[in-house]
Parts: C-alpha cells; sequence; structure tokens
C-alpha cells in the first residue's frame, strides 16, 4: 500500500470515527440533512474520502443518502444496534448509561445460555483455551495488568460463545468484546478485578470440561449480573464518568 493510499484510509477512519459519534451520541440528530460539499469543508478531506465514509455510515443505518436531498441522519430505529462501532461510540458518549443497561440486559439473556449450550458442545481445545484464559486473567487480575486482563477476558467470551455450537451466539462476539473493552477503557473497572469474577470465570470453564449445563449457566449468570452491577454503579443517570 502506498503512502497516498495509506493516508486516504486514515481520513477515512478519523472522518468516520467522528461522524459516527456525533450520530451515535445525538450532537447530529433524526432528520438532520447534511450535503457532501457541507462535510468536505467541515473536515477538510476529498469528496472520495465523504463519500466512502458515507457508504459505511449507510451500511451502519445510521444515515440516508439521495441525490438533490444529501445526508439525512436516521432515527435509531434504522441503526444496526449489534454492529461494535455503534456500540463503541455510544459508549464513548452521554448515551453510555442507557446503552450498558440495554447490553447487560442483552448479555444476561445470552451468555448464560450459551454456557449451557457449551456444557454440551464444546470440544477438547475450546475447553482448553477456556482454562488457559481463565489462568491468564487471574495473573494479570494479581498484577494490575487491565489490558493483559481485557485481551484474556474477551479471549474467554469469544471462546465461550463459539463452544456453544449455535452461529447466531456466536455472531454476539463482537458486541461482547465491546462491552468489555469500555469498561476497561472507559475507567469502569476496579485497578485490580474482583476475585469472584476471576473465580465464576473459573466455575464456567470447569462446569462446560465436565457437561454440567446448569452449573455453566449459574455461573455465567453470576459474572454478567457483577459486571453489570459494577458498570451502571459507577454510571449514574445522566452522568458520564471521565
Amino acid at each position: 500500500m502506498g503512502d497516498n493510499e495509506q493516508t486516504t484510509g486514515g481520513l477515512h477512519q478519523s472522518v468516520l470515527d467522528t461522524l459516527g459519534s456525533l450520530i451515535a451520541s445525538g450532537g447530529l440528530t433524526a432528520g438532520q440533512v447534511l450535503t457532501i460539499e457541507e462535510l468536505e469543508l467541515r473536515f477538510g478531506v476529498s469528496r472520495s474520502v465523504i463519500r466512502e465514509t458515507i457508504r459505511v455510515l449507510e451500511s451502519m443505518g445510521l444515515v440516508s443518502s439521495r441525490r438533490r436531498v444529501g445526508v439525512t441522519v436516521a432515527a435509531r430505529t434504522e441503526w444496526n444496534l449489534f454492529d461494535p462501532r455503534i456500540i463503541r461510540w455510544r459508549l464513548a458518549g452521554e448515551d453510555r448509561g442507557e446503552q450498558l443497561r440495554s447490553l447487560g440486559e442483552l448479555r444476561r439473556g445470552v451468555e448464560p445460555v450459551a454456557a449451557a449450550l457449551a456444557a454440551r458442545h464444546a470440544t477438547p481445545e475450546q475447553c482448553g483455551a477456556l482454562t488457559g484464559a481463565v489462568m491468564q486473567m487471574a495473573v494479570h487480575g494479581r498484577s494490575g495488568d487491565l489490558e493483559a486482563y481485557l485481551a484474556a477476558d474477551i479471549l474467554f467470551h469469544r471462546t465461550l460463545l463459539e463452544a456453544s455450537g449455535n452461529e447466531m451466539l456466536s455472531a454476539l462476539t463482537g458486541v461482547v468484546a465491546e462491552v468489555l473493552t469500555g469498561r476497561t477503557h472507559h475507567h469502569l473497572m476496579p485497578a485490580r478485578p474482583e476475585p469472584a469474577a476471576i473465580r465464576w470465570h473459573a466455575e464456567v470453564a470447569q462446569a462446560v470440561q465436565s457437561g454440567d449445563a446448569a452449573a455453566a449457566e449459574r455461573a455465567m449468570r453470576n459474572i454478567v449480573d457483577e459486571a453489570t452491577r459494577a458498570m451502571l454503579g459507577d454510571v449514574p443517570d445522566g452522568d458520564v464518568p471521565g
């Protein structure tokens, strides 16, 4: 890839993140109409960068584009709310509390079920990956390396969803990863992860390995409930921590 292509790609990503964040946070409201020319001037980039950005935002349901009308910001009912990028943008804005609540409720309805299914369908390799992820979480939890802990936590949940054997549940990996990442990057994690949370992850791994669906589901429910309580406890209504 040449320097110009790299520069264009970087500009596109920057404009996409800025414009996507403005829409997701309500800085640009539903029904508001923008023009390509206006966006070119606003961001100081070429028409091709703006058009590519709009194309991606359209694919996410955030805007619609029509000749002679312009680019219209879509209502939230039109958004692909499962797109990890939209989740990331909402978690970074004033909508964080509402987004955390809805994500917590989604996880409570999904991950315990996935854990029970994993107890029936997980391969030996997936069982090993779950156990290895828990060991890494324990190591990094003690050292306070939250980024390394996050990587192990994401690996655990991704493996669990895949081990369910259900392709629809596996497709939610990106959603769960954004929740976990947002919790770390928006300072909603304690400096030392809760020992109880690590213990529950270990219980899920053990239950999956032993084929105990009820125990796997119960331990996973504890994980999701603890994480949701902890995050919402730090995000009062109308308040966004720094």
